[in-house]
């Protein structure tokens, strides 16, 4: 059997404002089934972000998450911010 990864998003928080924190796991595996290297890579989603490359866990979780009312208000605190701060904290 060859050395193998395997990659799953293995944390997903959602935060109170509508964003959605992911953390992706790669995961090498020896031949015998062992792990030989953990990496984590993380990742933040806004509620007017495109999901369509992601897999089904992280569009399911984003489709209960961002309902109409939570993607409005959303972007109305983005704009407000982008106004008294300008494009600063993009």
């Amino acid at each position: 059997m060859p050395i193998t990864e395997r990659v799953a998003y293995d944390a997903v928080t959602i935060l109170e404002d509508g964003q959605i924190q992911l953390r992706r796991a790669r995961v090498i595996l020896d031949t015998d089934g062992s792990e030989i290297s953990r990496q984590f890579h993380r990742q933040v989603l806004e509620p007017v972000d495109s999901v369509l490359s992601f897999p089904p866990l992280v569009r399911n979780v984003c489709a209960v998450v961002w309902t109409a009312q939570v993607i409005a208000d959303y972007a109305t605190a983005k704009a407000a911010d982008t106004a008294r701060f300008g494009t600063f904290f993009r």
